[in-house]
């Protein structure tokens, strides 16, 4: 495997993924913030594509300061609910928007002057007044009674239905993992037999913006960029679709004794393989 600054010294701009890549479940990778320094260092642009949904980019760049990750700036974090906003804003002008999730999940809403309504408060009465449903996080509602009104609200309302984090799960510990928003959407798709519009990596709304934001920077090509994730079916395949170099690393999703066999069944290939950014 190659060492990862040796890598980069072809790029001008990194991309890289959050949870797997910079953190894992027991925070920080160790030295990251000594590669990040160092890529700033050689004037390398820097941007996090994350699925994360649960935070605004502001409240992800203060807890990774809070985990030791310091200097990254919100303007240099691009979120999935970041995209599932501008939709909002594009396509559901008026009306509620009833989510699953936390409330600093809901800001993706409410930052586009829409009201944002928790499931658990949605009156079944008044269905008239609601426009959307979005899928935002795994957490913040009772996944007994706030599923069941979800499958019952988009059964009784033709609504727009978005998902801010593709992601079907997300570990927890070396060997665990949870259920994320993707795959609790994923569900509800298999039941209404629908189709709901998904936001995040590896579909190309994030990377074009990515692209987009640093040209404003700089005349960049596409031959310029590195995508950095450790899950294939996300940011490698992400990277591959929008035409961008890739580098799997092994300190998340995909691990050192599993990543062949995955690159093998999965047919997505990335350019690079590294044991992580800090090797």
């Amino acid at each position: 495997m190659q060492n990862f600054l040796s890598i980069t010294e072809k790029y001008k701009v990194i991309f890289f993924d959050s949870y797997g890549v910079l953190k894992n479940h027991n925070g920080l990778i160790p030295n990251v913030q000594l590669v990040i320094n160092e890529l700033r260092k050689q004037g390398k642009f820097i941007r996090v594509l994350t699925n994360d949904a649960s935070r605004s980019p502001e409240q992800q760049a203060e807890r990774f300061a809070q985990t030791g990750l310091t200097g990254l700036r919100p303007s240099e974090i691009i979120t999935s609910s970041m995209m599932a906003s501008l939709f909002l804003k594009n396509k559901v002008k008026t009306g509620k928007v009833a989510y699953l999730g936390t409330v600093n999940s809901a800001q993706c809403i409410t930052s586009v002057g829409l009201e944002a309504v928790p499931v658990s408060a949605v009156d079944f009465n008044n269905l008239e007044a609601f426009s959307a449903m979005a899928f935002l996080d795994d957490e913040g509602f009772d996944w007994n009674t706030d599923m069941n009104k979800t499958i019952n609200l988009l059964r009784k309302r033709k609504l727009q239905v978005i998902i801010a984090n593709t992601d079907k799960i997300y570990p927890t510990a070396k060997n665990n993992v949870n259920i994320a928003t993707g795959g609790i959407a994923k569900l509800f798709e298999s039941i209404l037999n629908r189709k709901f519009l998904h936001f995040g990596k590896p579909d190309t709304q994030m990377f074009n913006h990515a692209f987009e934001d640093i040209n404003q920077f700089g005349d960049f090509e596409k031959s310029d960029i590195l995508m950095v994730g450790d899950t294939l079916k996300t940011d490698i395949l992400g990277g591959n679709k929008f035409g961008i170099s890739t580098m799997l690393v092994l300190s998340g999703n995909t691990g050192h004794r599993s990543y062949e066999n995955k690159i093998r069944s999965s047919g997505i290939i990335p350019d690079y393989i590294c044991k992580s950014i800090v090797d």
